[in-house]
């Protein structure tokens, strides 16, 4: 469900066509909330069959069409209790750990050459986050400079301290799984 209130939030800031949409969902809460186009669209149809959205259709050109969708009041508060509502924590489904409580049934080699492909992925989350973190601070994440361009002036610097803050979190994250992998490699080192 967090999928739908993620398109809510962005939709709430200004409508979008669908492939709109979804650019803006991988620039932004892309970052926090994985959803392939397959996932989106039939959300977008759910969400408008029950009222949350709106599609307007469009022409585009001579004969083109495109839905820009907008948020409905329905939609804004379905949007604004979740957000006050508590947040339901999902049990953890984390394949690089439960690979790491059986590697000892594995060779040394594939040990390493799995925390070793640890520490390339989580590096490239790390450098990506680290670029949003930048781009929040120079007020070049498209994003945010959309919410910002609807957002009352004595709420901007709260909306970029609470945008700040979640991309923090993504960065301890990043550096605590670097670091965990590479105490695991000096384990296989220890081990074998």
């Amino acid at each position: 469900m967090s999928l739908r209130y993620a398109l809510l939030a962005i939709l709430r800031v200004g409508a979008l066509s669908g492939y709109d949409l979804q650019k803006q969902f991988s620039l932004s809460v892309g970052h926090v909330w994985h959803a392939p186009d397959s996932q989106i669209y039939p959300e977008l149809r759910k969400m408008e069959q029950e009222g949350l959205v709106e599609a307007e259709e469009q022409t585009r050109g001579e004969r083109g069409r495109r839905r820009l969708y907008h948020v409905t009041d329905a939609g804004d508060r379905a949007f604004l209790d979740w957000m006050a509502a508590p947040l339901d924590y999902q049990r953890v489904r984390d394949p690089a750990h439960l690979r790491a409580a059986y590697l000892e049934t594995t060779t040394p080699e594939a040990a390493r050459e799995f925390l070793a492909r640890h520490i390339t992925v989580w590096s490239a989350e790390l450098a990506q986050w680290e670029g949003e973190l930048a781009r929040i601070d120079a007020l070049s994440n498209p994003m945010l400079v959309r919410r910002l361009a609807v957002t009352a002036e004595e709420d901007r610097e709260r909306t970029i301290a609470y945008k700040r803050f979640a991309y923090e979190g993504l960065v301890e994250r990043a550096r605590g799984e670097i670091e965990w992998a590479r105490r695991g490699l000096d384990l296989v080192d220890r081990v074998s």
